[in-house]
């Protein structure tokens, strides 16, 4: 490549995530678009299955006390990553899907008479309550982390930029507008965030941090071999 490939990253990697872009020789430039706050009341479930659709939502979970009390019960969730948390952590997942447009008609259809506990965010998407309450299925929300948005001017070009939610996107969009850059996007959800002002989207086929990644390696690696 004769000039270094600059990437915006709107959360902090981890070292080993950060590698990826190092060993590609693509320059890293990173910031915490969105800021993460663990609620820490008592969490309890007096129905048949939990739901949680983000790892936030499981740590939160985990980060109180009295988590062990819901291992009892078995878990629907949306991410591979947050299947892997549940499992370390002891709790038993039924099934795991990447958005929950999937996982929602599947307990719809499935799962009709059954109760669950939904373990959710303060910005989190209306999909999965507005069908329970369409379908008529008994569930309970429990808001369990908030996010809230930390807006911050980026100064410096960038050829590409990795966005790992619809946060993300609107708190980027505060303080900078997007051009000519590559949007690299975790999932359709996020994705459809970034098609309100961009048209310049790659959406990762996996669902993880990792994949997105790889995605904008690919991409320019692509772009520069033509």
């Amino acid at each position: 490549m004769k000039n270094k490939i600059r990437i915006l990253s709107t959360k902090k990697l981890l070292p080993n995530q950060k590698q990826f872009l190092l060993n590609a020789n693509f320059c890293l430039v990173e910031a915490d678009f969105i800021k993460i706050d663990f609620q820490k009341n008592k969490i309890e479930s007096k129905y048949d299955y939990l739901i949680f659709t983000s790892q936030n939502a499981v740590n939160s979970v985990l980060s109180n006390e009295s988590f062990e009390d819901l291992k009892e019960k078995k878990c629907f969730c949306v991410g591979k990553k947050t299947k892997v948390l549940l499992e370390q952590n002891g709790f038993q997942v039924l099934q795991a899907f990447d958005y929950v447009e999937e996982l929602t008609p599947f307990l719809i259809t499935n799962y009709s008479h059954s109760t669950f506990t939904f373990f959710s965010g303060n910005l989190r998407q209306d999909t999965l309550p507005i069908s329970f309450q369409k379908a008529a299925i008994i569930f309970e929300e429990k808001q369990v982390y908030n996010t809230s948005l930390t807006p911050k001017k980026i100064n410096s070009d960038v050829d590409g930029i990795l966005f790992f939610s619809p946060s993300a996107v609107r708190s980027y969009l505060i303080e900078n507008t997007i051009s000519n850059e590559i949007c690299f996007c975790i999932g359709t959800t996020t994705a459809k965030e970034v098609e309100k002002t961009a048209k310049n989207i790659v959406i990762a086929n996996q669902t993880t941090v990792e994949n997105v990644i790889i995605q904008s390696i690919n991409y320019f690696k692509n772009e520069n071999s033509k």
